[in-house]
């Protein structure tokens, strides 16, 4: 496209917008991308990754996926439908600042939304629809690398898994008598990653630097609150398509501990469940596992309302109805995980055309 020949490769600003126009992509709207300069003495197959992530057919798969998405506009209140326009007009200068490592993130824009259960609100970060696009791309080639490597009691955020999957791999452990359950609830995880932890986990399987560096970036980048960029130096706020990808990362590094422990656990983001068969074992799990998240990831376990529970001497049916059951396992808590509320089916049953002997909605001729 002839507007697309005012650029060169030099980087220009995510926030810089093109004009109005058809968003459409077409297939090859993004150029073949150049070679990479970076070395190649370790990890071979990882050393060129940008190639693959500014490659045109991932670059267009990134784009709709982003746009399928929708989402809010980020800091520079670019919306959606103005990504494929700006794309149109800066799809050189974009694949070039990608290919030498110079792409620079914008600052997130902060959200914070109550949590389930009213226990405190949580910290979103909402990335600029470009910056979405970045991201898209990378997790479309770093994903597949990563999650080769992951645990098999890790259930979230992770393609062909759900809660359902979680669900049952913990009914076959209850099923072998670990009726006591350890539940790891880390306080403000994505608050709290600590960023050199993460890079050093990530470079473990990659060794393309300029990804590396836009990835650093990604973490860097700036809060926006009340109009003030914020400088963060820990936390990935939930929010834009690598955050769940790097938790996962990071958490990796618990589950391969319980693995070599022998431990039975189902893994949900930053939500832990261990199946113990005794009181006693649970007790000691907690402890043990809580030493190993502060030491080794500098992460801290919630023990407020967990161990309000476990030192009740009431039985678990009165234990069903007090506070503490109620706001760590509400409603919500379980629509999450796939369940049917009973009193829901029974008021839909109840209304009209459902109850028996209403007039059929269909009748048979």
């Amino acid at each position: 496209m002839e507007d697309s020949k005012r650029f060169n490769s030099q980087p220009i600003p995510n926030g810089s917008h093109g004009e109005a126009g058809d968003d459409r992509i077409r297939s090859g709207s993004f150029e073949a991308c150049k070679n990479n300069s970076a070395s190649t003495k370790t990890h071979p197959l990882t050393s060129h990754l940008m190639e693959q992530v500014c490659h045109r057919d991932n670059l267009n798969l990134a784009y709709k996926r982003v746009k399928s998405n929708k989402g809010a506009a980020g800091v520079d209140q670019m919306r959606i439908s103005e990504l494929g326009p700006w794309i149109r007009l800066n799809k050189e200068a974009l694949i070039g600042s990608l290919l030498d490592g110079s792409y620079h993130p914008q600052p997130v824009r902060g959200v914070k939304i109550p949590k389930a259960g009213g226990k405190g609100k949580r910290q979103l970060g909402i990335p600029t629809v470009v910056d979405r696009l970045v991201q898209q791309a990378i997790l479309q080639v770093l994903g597949p690398i990563l999650e080769r490597g992951f645990s098999e009691s890790s259930f979230g955020f992770r393609p062909g898994r759900s809660a359902h999957d979680a669900l049952m791999q913990a009914g076959k452990y209850v099923s072998e008598g670990r009726i006591f359950v350890v539940d790891l609830d880390l306080e403000k995880f994505f608050d709290r990653v600590n960023h050199d932890m993460l890079m050093a986990r990530l470079a473990r399987h990659v060794s393309d630097k300029h990804l590396l560096r836009i990835v650093r970036g990604f973490l860097n980048a700036g809060l926006m609150q009340n109009g003030v960029v914020v400088r963060r130096t820990e936390g990935t706020p939930q929010g834009g398509p690598l955050s769940p990808l790097l938790a996962n990362l990071l958490l990796d590094d618990l589950d391969k501990e319980l693995e070599r422990r022998g431990h039975r656990f189902c893994r949900y983001a930053d939500d832990c469940n261990i199946y113990v068969q005794s009181l006693k074992a649970g007790q000691r799990v907690m402890a043990s596992i809580s030493r190993f998240l502060e030491k080794r990831l500098k992460l801290y376990v919630n023990r407020d309302n967990a161990w309000k529970l476990a030192g009740s001497s009431k039985g678990w049916w009165r234990m069903s109805g007090t506070l503490q059951a109620h706001l760590a396992m509400n409603v919500q808590w379980f629509e999450e995980l796939g369940l049917v509320s009973l009193s829901y089916r029974w008021q839909m049953l109840q209304t009209e055309g459902n109850r028996r002997g209403a007039e059929q909605a269909c009748p048979v001729v």
